[in-house]
């Protein structure tokens, strides 16, 4: 599908939260994406992956995850200064307003003109994954896809040095669908076998894809960018997708 992109400065509280949006140009109603990056925020790879979905067929919406850090518009260099920056940025944000910023984008969408009516999904990439996993707590998220999401088995999410994540997992109603790469140090196997018996055990509908790839192993830039899995996550995550909303061509 041919798209349209635009960004959108969406209210929490009494700041604006710079959003990209891109969705289909034809006229119609489609789900709507609350897509997170990782701690860059809204770089190429990530603008890339927000415009690639929504050509399936999605509105899908990226916020800023530290506007209440950063100037509207700033992209964090893939670097160690970056690298150090953006988590500097995690550590200054509660999972409080991290959770308040899934609200108010996931209120946006539904009232988008575009977008169908009970029709909200969540999905992010390394912290946007944990992120995610956090707005699929949201009771009107159907679908939700984490890529390699961080934090999630050890309760690291930003400011808080237990966010509680796994603990509220029988609280999702939605499906899940979760992408780990097999050779992603942040994720240890350990790590993946937690979460996953926490799904288990919290009666939670989800399947998990592997993938012998390394961390971030979907950003299109850098040494660990697998073409080939990056390929085959996608196409996971769109059939995922179509199947919990009954979407497609």
């Amino acid at each position: 599908m041919i798209i349209t992109t635009e960004y959108v400065d969406i209210p929490v509280g009494e700041r604006a939260m710079r959003t990209l949006v891109a969705a289909p140009r034809a006229e119609g109603h489609y789900p709507g994406i609350l897509l997170y990056s990782d701690i860059f925020q809204l770089t190429g790879p990530t603008t890339r992956a927000v415009m690639r979905l929504a050509g399936y067929g999605f509105v899908v919406a990226a916020p800023e995850i530290y506007h209440r850090i950063e100037p509207p518009g700033t992209a964090i260099a893939f670097d160690d200064a970056g690298r150090d920056r953006g988590m500097n940025d995690a550590a200054q944000t509660t999972v409080a307003e991290f959770d308040a910023d899934a609200r108010a984008v996931l209120d946006w969408l539904s009232r988008d003109r575009r977008v169908a009516a009970g029709q909200l999904g969540a999905g992010g990439f390394c912290i946007g994954g944990h992120l995610a996993f956090r707005a699929a707590l949201q009771p009107d998220v159907r679908a939700t896809a984490f890529f390699y999401p961080t934090g999630v088995h050890s309760g690291r999410l930003g400011k808080d040095t237990d966010a509680g994540t796994l603990a509220r997992a029988a609280e999702i109603r939605g499906e899940m669908l979760i992408v780990f790469g097999l050779l992603d140090p942040h994720v240890p196997p350990e790590g993946r076998i937690k979460i996953e018996g926490a799904l288990k055990e919290a009666g939670a509908k989800f399947e998990v894809r592997l993938y012998p790839a390394e961390h971030a192993f979907m950003r299109d830039e850098g040494p660990r960018y697998d073409s080939e899995a990056t390929d085959e996550a996608w196409a996971d995550a769109i059939a995922f997708y179509r199947r919990v909303f009954g979407a497609g061509r």
